[in-house]
């Protein structure tokens, strides 16, 4: 079963949480998006690899752009059309295997 829509006073506390993180709150698109950089393209393919090991155990994936040392994420769940504990999930993995 796919979780529910973030609103009220939970989705506002959520999105505080990852904008002192760095995330950014795309409103046009129910979503948050953050830019990573790593030291080097290896670097920044290994932490896609350890995201991509998580985003499967999910089920949940990332739109994200590659470019050399620098990886841009989006993340919002489609099936609702807006922002679940899937994506607070993913983005915490993330920011805990970018430190």
């Amino acid at each position: 079963m796919r979780p529910k829509k973030l609103q009220g006073a939970d989705r506002e506390a959520a999105l505080a949480q990852l904008a002192a993180a760095g995330w950014m709150h795309d409103a046009t698109r129910d979503a948050v998006a953050k830019d990573f950089r790593f030291t080097d393209f290896s670097a920044a393919f290994g932490w896609m690899t350890r995201v991509a090991l998580e985003a499967e155990k999910l089920d949940h994936h990332p739109e994200w752009l590659n470019v050399y040392n620098r990886v841009e994420v989006v993340l919002t769940t489609h099936d609702v059309k807006g922002l679940t504990v899937l994506d607070l999930d993913l983005a915490r993995a993330m920011d805990r295997f970018a430190a």
